[in-house]
């Protein structure tokens, strides 16, 4: 699968640790985590309540839901604990210059 590198608009040292950042880039609704000095990217958009994990808490790898409290791994998308079931999509993601860049299938 080709991919290609998009703009999100955000700056790396900009995303706070524990404030996930959200951007809308070519209509994905995007969710952006800071931990230490990885930057990760998933869906927004939790795949049981349909909440915004951009609001919810975000622990090392795992961010949880605002809505019922389910997890998921912001490395690879897996759906942690109940009443989560199905992982979340994951985008690869590149810092070039202090900007953060979404990779998206051709």
């Amino acid at each position: 699968m080709v991919q290609r590198w998009v703009e999100t608009g955000l700056l790396k040292n900009a995303i706070g640790e524990d404030e996930p950042a959200s951007v809308i880039v070519e209509g994905h609704d995007v969710a952006i985590y800071r931990v230490g000095e990885e930057i990760f990217a998933t869906s927004n958009i939790c795949t049981h309540g349909q909440a915004r994990l951009c609001e919810g808490y975000l622990e090392d790898y795992e961010i949880e839901c605002p809505l019922h409290q389910g997890r998921f791994d912001v490395r690879s998308g897996k759906a942690l604990c109940a009443p989560v079931t199905v992982d979340i999509r994951v985008y690869p993601v590149e810092v070039q210059d202090g900007s953060v860049r979404l990779g998206l299938a051709e």
